[in-house]
């Protein structure tokens, strides 16, 4: 009797992702609890790593994979770009990149070039667009925390061939599991987008491009003790970025962020201190060191 090989889970760089296949819809409520019990079994492991207590990080493995994996973490999200669940983020992006994108095309020597990190479907609008040559770091893999992992030993690009005109973050910056991987993950965007001179012969271009495209769960920024928008924009200002374009919902907040060489980048430190105070609070944090 012939044994299947076993599948090796992929990594993150592997490239374009097989598309998921969608199950039976459940209810917003089941995916809202199922997505939150992820995230929080995901901060008791890091928290074990960092004790080094073995037996409790296994115990958590075991709960998270008792409970789907990372397998029900993406269909959990699949289920949240459903066009009755507030649909597919990549619109709100292609919408702000309309005029730039329908007014001039980029030199057939420069393609635009997008890095989708997080990657869940290869059929979103950004991909139908056509506009883009589109690489894809996935979700696709059972290793836990991988996400962080994969893009932060990510080689630097050697040269401008390497780098991109737009780098989407969407629901990935809050799946790291602690502050100064969120922070790093930022720092590292800016070193693989290309420079705001790249763009000088095409102006309709520079309005838009380079650009970094950043989704949150909304309470990350409006409802946590230790970010608030004044906070964010903080951070991304030290790192040489600038809001462009931003969007607030019940459930989400989306960023446009352009590279804008007169922002000071001087290394400035962003430590996870209380902004605001109440039970009801949650824990999200940036920390750049």
């Amino acid at each position: 009797m012939a044994v299947k090989n076993k599948r090796q889970p992929k990594s993150l760089s592997a490239g374009r992702p097989p598309t998921l296949q969608r199950r039976k819809s459940i209810s917003r409520k089941a995916t809202k609890a199922l997505i939150s019990k992820h995230h929080v079994l995901e901060k008791r492991k890091q928290q074990a790593i960092a004790q080094g207590d073995r037996v409790k990080e296994a115990s958590i493995d075991a709960e998270i994979n008792a409970s789907g994996g990372l397998e029900s973490y993406q269909e959990a999200s699949l289920q949240g770009q459903r066009d009755d669940r507030g649909g597919d983020s990549s619109r709100v992006l292609m919408k702000w990149l309309e005029s730039s994108l329908s007014s001039q095309k980029a030199p057939s020597d420069k393609p635009l070039r997008l890095l989708e990190v997080g990657a869940l479907s290869t059929q979103n609008a950004c991909s139908k667009s056509g506009c883009f040559d589109i690489q894809r770091i996935d979700l696709n893999s059972q290793e836990e925390g991988i996400l962080q992992q994969d893009f932060m030993e990510r080689p630097l690009p050697r040269d401008s061939s390497e780098k991109f005109d737009v780098i989407s973050l969407s629901l990935v910056l809050n799946f790291v599991p602690n502050p100064k991987g969120r922070g790093e993950m930022l720092r590292r965007t800016a070193q693989f987008l290309h420079e705001p001179d790249r763009y000088l012969a095409s102006p309709t271009l520079t309005t838009s491009f380079p650009s970094l495209f950043l989704v949150l769960p909304a309470p990350c920024v409006l409802n946590s003790r230790y970010m608030d928008e004044e906070k964010l924009f903080a951070i991304m200002t030290s790192l040489g970025y600038t809001k462009t374009a931003s969007k607030t919902t019940q459930r989400l907040v989306y960023y446009l962020w352009g590279r804008d060489p007169s922002c000071p980048t001087i290394g400035q430190t962003f430590s996870k201190t209380e902004l605001r105070s109440g039970s009801f609070r949650n824990n999200f944090a940036i920390v750049l060191e």
